[in-house]
């Protein structure tokens, strides 16, 4: 299983076994790491589940596509940043074991 480290905004690390399918936000949701809101349940409609993906992640992740809903609700997240994403955007794969993603000081 994968796992993937939340950083909070004040670098407190929580490294958690997130299920190959599940998404990053509901990784984050079902071990209580602090930072992640997801007020709209993973929907994509809230931005409330916005992250910062560690740089050297980034190819893997990816951005999301222009135009794209994701791209839109970014527009309404707080601080967003060249490396922001939706976490409930990102579904998981093996292939993101280690994955590093920190939360910005709030989501609102």
């Amino acid at each position: 299983m994968p796992t993937i480290i939340y950083i909070e905004y004040n670098g407190t690390a929580h490294p958690v076994d997130v299920p190959v399918g599940r998404s990053v936000m509901q990784g984050a949701i079902d071990n209580n790491v602090p930072g992640i809101d997801a007020d709209c349940g993973g929907e994509c409609a809230c931005a409330t589940c916005h992250v910062y993906v560690d740089t050297d992640w980034l190819p893997k992740v990816g951005l999301p596509a222009a135009g794209s809903q994701e791209a839109s609700m970014l527009s309404f997240a707080a601080v967003a940043q060249p490396d922001s994403r939706l976490s409930c955007q990102i579904e998981v794969t093996d292939a993101y074991d280690g994955m590093v993603v920190r939360m910005p000081e709030g989501q609102h």
